[in-house]
């Protein structure tokens, strides 16, 4: 391997002065603009080709289908990031390159992935299995570093050492598959800052386990003479206020619709005006009343406007006002919450759920992002 790129999750340039360390590993970082909106999904995509989000096409974690009048979250097809790849010419030229834990990977040109892509079994539960390319590599790599720990990646049992997992499986695929170039997502930060708060016991722990992957990985690369470049995605900030809940008042106002099944109330995409896609600290309006739900939402003081200079002001976005954050329920009588609501399900929620962090739920996010904002980087 000639050259590693991380992208980890959380590492602002405002987290490296907090904790005076703008050099870790024996790497100096410097402050660099974030994408918008500061998110996993749009900064990836925008890695990987160096184009902005009305480039590649991706503004959020999610997508909304006009096709299908359905919102899709976390879907992990390389086909939803357009453009072109800023390894094509290396590839053409022979060169070859890999992804390792990086959000829609799965089909992308590359020599070798690693995705974690768990089977969701019919009678409920999961058997926790990665995704790997070449495929017979998936059995070398698991019987090597053992069973994944999903349930460490996210949900209420997500831990900081779950980015050790991620190294141990990476470094082994490379030992069984090298590659020129590599890409690596470290999820390590992400955690306790959403769910105790920047700058929380849990969070500075978090920083000092990231801190010593980081020297794991500066000491893999050293050893094997490959270059190594790290860069944050976005900048979890502190949570002060209760969530906005756009989706509650286009609901109130006639625009959002729900069909009741069993006393709960699900989504009817098909005959809804409008819908607030919701993703940390803003939302994407979508529907044929959207100028409308705009104005609505708009009207509540609640909201602000992206920076035009963003190139984002046609698409339908708003931001919660600082410190708060949006959240995708529809619902205000708990009894109306579809049964999906209280567990961890990234895929049938129509928005992204932070409270998955906590079990059933329960529990007071303190920590958010999506705001352009200074991400740490290696120059």
């Amino acid at each position: 391997m000639k050259k590693l790129n991380v992208m980890a999750a959380g590492l602002g340039w405002r987290t490296l002065e907090r904790h005076g360390a703008t050099r870790l590993a024996g790497l100096d970082f410097a402050p660099k603009p974030s994408v918008f909106p500061a998110v996993t999904c749009v900064a990836q995509a925008s890695a990987r080709t160096g184009l902005t989000p009305a480039g590649h096409g991706m503004i959020s974690n999610g997508w909304w289908s006009e096709t299908l009048r359905k919102p899709l979250f976390w879907e992990q097809s390389a086909k939803l990031v357009k453009g072109k790849r800023v390894w094509d010419d290396a590839r053409a030229a022979g060169g070859t390159v890999g992804l390792y834990f990086w959000q829609q990977s799965l089909g992308e040109a590359a020599d070798a992935i690693l995705s974690p892509a768990p089977i969701h079994k019919h009678g409920g539960g999961m058997t926790m299995s990665c995704y790997a390319k070449p495929g017979d590599l998936a059995a070398v790599v698991a019987a090597k570093c053992g069973t994944f720990p999903l349930w460490r990646y996210w949900g209420p049992l997500a831990s900081p050492k779950v980015g050790r997992a991620c190294l141990d499986w990476f470094e082994a695929m490379a030992d069984a598959q090298d590659v020129d170039e590599a890409f690596l997502y470290l999820p390590t930060l992400d955690y306790a800052a959403q769910k105790y708060g920047p700058g929380s016991a849990k969070d500075n722990a978090a920083f000092a386990e990231f801190t010593r992957q980081l020297e794991r990985l500066a000491d893999w690369c050293q050893r094997r003479g490959c270059a190594l470049s790290v860069q944050g995605d976005y900048e979890i900030t502190p949570v002060a206020e209760v969530p906005v809940r756009p989706n509650v008042t286009l609901r109130r106002e006639g625009l959002f619709r729900v069909r009741n099944v069993a006393g709960r109330a699900y989504p009817d995409f098909y005959e809804s005006g409008a819908f607030a896609m919701c993703d940390h600290e803003f939302c994407v309006v979508y529907g044929p009343e959207r100028k409308r739900a705009l104005d609505v939402l708009w009207a509540t003081g609640a909201y602000e406007l992206p920076d035009a200079a963003l190139g984002l002001v046609d698409a339908g976005v708003l931001l919660a006002k600082r410190g708060s954050w949006c959240e995708y329920k529809w619902w205000t009588d708990a009894r109306e919450a579809p049964d999906y609501a209280a567990h961890v399900d990234i895929h049938n929620k129509p928005g992204y759920d932070p409270t998955e962090l906590f079990f059933f739920g329960r529990g007071v996010v303190k920590g958010t992002h999506g705001r352009a904002c200074e991400i740490a980087a290696t120059p």
